[in-house]
């Protein structure tokens, strides 16, 4: 209990603190590369190389998007199993997220070497970038398939407790990139492909590693016959990881929208093609530097808001995300200060051969586009706010409103006012995605309470006394009565059914409150259900009910109604697995019956549920709720609540 409430109860600036500072150095380290390159590029190279780099660009992102698709999906699923105290087969998740990674990897190569010079010339490719591009890409590409992985398991490597040794496999690799870059372009004159080789020696480093990892790892263990691709192995992992694959594709669209823009619009422009983009990568860097430093803060900040929004520490929750936004406005303003006041200092950092024309758009661009990041990252702080206290349905599409704005605007803005539109569709998105969001955060600001625990619950009053003997966990279709046939099992068989009292006994070991963890398994999150059930807060509360039918299952002979109880006593020898179902139309009468609905709704409030049953099922065990296969037993409960408890008791009696 200790371990899971410090979250509830030390200062929040110390957790902060804490937290924020790790999960910021590794986004910046992350975007090292990329800007590092650039900068020795612009001023080996020259702006034209920096164009060629930018339209590689959205290729590797489509390949982070890739890694972090696998890796923060394992990392979660990781973190659930070793709450769960099975991490039996967490080596062969390891193992096909790894391959996932690496042949996404090569697929990108195969589809960039398939399409050549017709992909880089969608991209924003000219005829006085072409050459750069191809040298540039086609040696970053090679990499393609080990810095995926490497990305992977960085994430994973977090997870199994070891973040300092995920940090300094990263920073390792961004300091030879760092030394590479000018021995490479200035020593041995290798211009923008000297860039490449320090990128993809640094990236190696660090898959080399990463991969030296796995034969130290804590919570798993990797064998070379692990390495055999198998969806049963991904399958729970995959739906874990789509938040962060979902914000690398707006990136990847954002920028490839803009390039091609640019170039388009360029070219009817005194800048021409080339100088516009150009320019825009170095904003684009910059812009990638304030904003993973904000994320970095918010993410930080995720697990302590999560926490004690489900203990019911509203206060708490507020003092955190107050903190969050103070410290988000505070690094914006600064930068914002230095972009307006002292642009071409940044401008000239990545090169000054461009010309006139090319400072003048450099600088025009920075002032206008990052003009008001501060609500580009306060906006994004709202959005990962929302996530972690469980609104799904609300953070996914406003963490996306943003970037689809962006690409509206930018291409119905320059109509009118030509390529400067391109450069004015950040301010203005960011000015609406800001006004829906702080009006959808005021309306759950409202609605969080006072701070106050809630009420403690007493172990000793939810467990009841027993004998050794069956357990019996029930699942059940919504509208098949089973609650009422697990209680009168439970009477005739004069052992406790447990329903409610999970719910207690899980409030006390974790801090968190009934009413949340009773949530967790409704139905108002059906929409982004995998989103949510992924949150700190909810992983906790899912850990705490399942040590709480353990404990349960220690005390002797019971029943025990729904919360995947089947699966969580899945090792034990004396569990009977019942599932109870009914033909749909019987179902609907009765849910009519119990609680007064029409028919229509009695069917949407079925579908609802055993949705959500069948989402929080799978979510922990990785298989399909209802499988007839995974029950000793299946019983059709059409034939009324007694006969089927009667049915059952005849079946545990013949045992």
């Amino acid at each position: 209990m200790e371990e899971n409430t410090y979250l509830g109860r030390e200062r929040v600036g110390k957790l902060l603190l804490k937290f924020a500072v790790p999960s910021t150095l590794a986004l910046i380290i992350s975007c090292l590369y990329n800007i590092v390159d650039q900068i020795f590029v612009g001023n080996g190279v020259g702006y034209l190389g920096n164009a060629a780099t930018g339209i590689i660009f959205p290729i590797t992102v489509v390949g982070w998007g890739a890694s972090v698709l696998f890796g923060d999906g394992m990392a979660t699923f990781l973190s659930l199993s070793q709450g769960q105290g099975n991490t039996s087969g967490a080596g062969k998740s390891v193992a096909n997220s790894i391959l996932g990674s690496f042949f996404s990897g090569v697929v990108i190569i195969a589809v960039y070497y398939a399409l050549g010079d017709s992909l880089l010339y969608a991209l924003g490719a000219t005829e006085a970038t072409i050459g750069l591009t191809r040298d540039y890409g086609g040696i970053i590409l090679l990499m393609m398939p080990f810095a995926l992985v490497q990305n992977t398991l960085a994430s994973i490597i977090r997870a199994d407790g070891s973040p300092r040794y995920s940090m300094a496999a990263m920073v390792t690799g961004a300091v030879i990139n760092m030394i590479g870059d000018p021995v490479a372009i200035f020593l041995l004159d290798w211009g923008i492909r000297g860039a490449a080789f320090a990128t993809i020696l640094g990236q190696f480093v660090s898959f080399l590693l990463c991969a030296a990892y796995l034969g130290r790892s804590r919570a798993f263990r990797v064998r070379s016959a692990d390495f055999v691709p198998s969806w049963r192995y991904l399958k729970p992992v995959l739906p874990l990881g789509c938040g962060s694959f979902l914000t690398q594709l707006c990136i990847v669209a954002t920028t490839i929208a803009n390039n091609i823009l640019l170039k388009s619009y360029g070219a009817r422009s005194e800048y021409g093609p080339d100088i516009p983009l150009s320019a825009f990568v170095v904003i684009i860097n910059l812009f990638q530097i304030i904003l993973n430093i904000a994320c970095g803060i918010t993410a930080g900040a995720l697990p302590i808001m999560g926490y004690n929004y489900g203990a019911k520490l509203y206060g708490r929750v507020k003092e955190t995300f107050k903190l969050v936004v103070l410290s988000t406005l505070t690094v914006c303003v600064i930068a914002t200060a230095l972009f307006e006041t002292v642009p071409l200092v940044f401008v000239r950092m990545f090169g000054t051969d461009g010309g006139q024309l090319y400072t003048d758009f450099a600088t025009g661009c920075l002032r206008i586009y990052l003009s008001l990041i501060v609500f580009t990252c306060l906006q994004k702080a709202c959005a990962m706010f929302l996530q972690s206290i469980g609104h799904a349905k609300a953070a996914v599409p406003l963490s996306v409103l943003r970037d689809v704005l962006v690409i509206v605007l930018a291409i119905l803005l320059p109509v009118r006012m030509g390529i400067m539109g391109i450069l004015w569709s950040a301010p203005v998105a960011d000015l609406i995605a800001m006004a829906i969001t702080a009006a959808v955060v005021l309306q759950v600001w409202k609605k969080m309470g006072a701070d106050a625990q809630p009420e403690a619950e007493h172990t000793e009053s939810a467990l009841k006394p027993s004998h050794p003997g069956v357990i019996i966990t029930i699942a059940r279709e919504h509208g098949t009565a089973g609650k009422q046939i697990g209680q009168l099992v439970a009477r005739q068989m004069n052992i406790p059914c447990y329903y409610k009292e999970m719910t207690a006994l899980a409030a006390q070991e974790s801090g968190l409150a009934k009413e949340f963890i009773s949530g967790i398994n409704s139905d108002e999150n059906a929409v982004m259900r995998e989103l949510y059930l992924s949150t700190s807060a909810v992983r906790q509360a899912v850990l705490a009910q399942e040590k709480a039918i353990n404990v349960i299952a220690d005390m002797g002979s019971c029943v025990i109604i729904g919360r995947a109880a089947d699966h969580v006593l899945r090792n034990r020898k004396n569990v009977v697995r019942i599932f109870i179902h009914a033909p749909k139309d019987v179902r609907v009468r009765k849910v009519m019956e119990m609680y007064g609905d029409t028919e229509a709704e009695g069917r949407k409030s079925i579908a609802r549920s055993d949705a959500a049953r069948g989402s929080y099922y799978k979510s922990i065990s990785g298989l399909e709720w209802g499988n007839s296969r995974q029950y000793e037993l299946t019983v059709d409960s059409s034939i009324g609540v007694e006969k089927t408890a009667q049915l059952i008791c005849d079946y545990i009696g013949r045992m």
